[in-house]
């Protein structure tokens, strides 16, 4: 994994976002793409809000997914994996860039068809324990007509780069630093999305 995490760093360097295409393999991908399927199906995603504590709020005008949060003492083998992964990362940012990351946290995210995400930054204004931002996308056979790309704004001007939410594809920024969004797509789009945290 140590060449996937230098090639995310590194883009994170050149261009404030690494990405990294395939991530996780095939197998894992599919693993949790179909454990987020059974999620949904059984009803157990919620609404996203904005925000956190007493300050979160639920505003369909800026973000519209649905989102299930996991946990780290998760018994599910691709979940445990992804974990053992996610750890595994923290300690090679802690020993190579001297991040101090001793926290994270992540989340299931389902865009159904016409949902997205407005322009923002994942750091709270409350509270600045999120440090470093990472995405997961768990699409099959995701091409650019069906949208739902990550648009992120390095320079801060309206011109976002890009980026295909093709399955196994890893995103990597700083969470204070690199304004986002996420637009709208013609099919059910899914990720995992994480956060590193220093408190």
């Amino acid at each position: 994994m140590e060449e996937r995490f230098d090639e995310l760093v590194n883009g994170y360097i050149q261009y404030k976002a690494g990405v990294y295409q395939n991530f996780l393999d095939n197998s894992l991908t599919e693993q949790l793409r179909k454990r987020l399927e059974l999620l949904h199906m059984q009803d157990e995603l919620s609404p996203a809000g904005i925000g956190r504590g007493i300050s979160k709020v639920y505003d369909l005008q800026i973000r519209s997914d649905k989102i299930y949060w996991i946990d780290k003492t998760s018994t599910d083998p691709a979940e445990l994996e992804l974990v053992n992964i996610v750890e595994e990362f923290i300690s090679y940012l802690n020993r190579t860039c001297y991040t101090g990351i001793n926290d994270y946290e992540m989340h299931y995210a389902l865009y159904e068809p016409g949902s997205f995400y407005k322009r923002h930054l994942d750091q709270f204004k409350n509270n600045p324990g999120r440090k470093f931002t990472f995405i997961i996308y768990l699409n099959e056979d995701w091409k650019e007509e069906h949208g739902g790309h990550l648009a992120v704004y390095p320079d801060g001007g309206d011109d976002g780069r890009l980026i295909l939410p093709a399955g196994g594809t890893s995103v990597f920024f700083k969470s204070d630093e690199l304004e986002h969004d996420v637009q709208p797509a013609t099919r059910p789009r899914m990720s995992i999305a994480g956060w590193l945290k220093r408190n």
